[in-house]
């Protein structure tokens, strides 16, 4: 398998933790927390959606054919990344909540949502810090 540029996934993992950092620097009533926690949920979104692209590209060689694997949705993807030993079924039920979140909320772009999404973020960043390491090794 050819080697995968991750150097969009990688940025987005720095600026989603120095936008989390931020937001944790503000009082909750400013503009400022509002700002931040804006650029932590797309920060977030951004990321389940490239780990989904990239952890599809790994799961090639697994398939019979590439059609296969384009064919997988978006759950099954992580299901599969934990059955060939990528990730552990621990992460790939993490990632499955993450999932969840976002499609529980798609339309809801309220407080709820970016709070939930906010409660998730330190585990997130560590899941994705460390799906980028598998990703490296590809």
């Amino acid at each position: 398998m050819s080697s995968l540029n991750t150097d969009y996934f990688v940025r987005c993992i720095a600026i989603l933790n120095r936008a989390f950092d931020g937001l944790n620097q503000q009082p909750q009533d400013s503009d400022m927390y509002d700002i931040y926690r804006a650029a932590c949920v797309k920060e977030f979104e951004i990321i389940l959606e490239q780990t989904g692209k990239l952890l599809k590209k790994c799961l090639k060689p697994y398939f019979a054919s590439s059609k296969q694997v384009d064919q997988l949705l978006f759950k099954d993807i992580f299901r599969q990344a934990a059955k060939h030993g990528l990730i552990s079924l621990d992460e790939a039920e993490r990632w499955l909540i993450y999932r969840d979140n976002r499609n529980d909320t798609a339309h809801d772009y309220g407080e709820g949502f970016a709070n939930e999404t906010l409660r998730l973020l330190p585990q997130f960043i560590q899941d994705a810090r460390r799906i980028s390491e598998v990703f490296r090794q590809q």
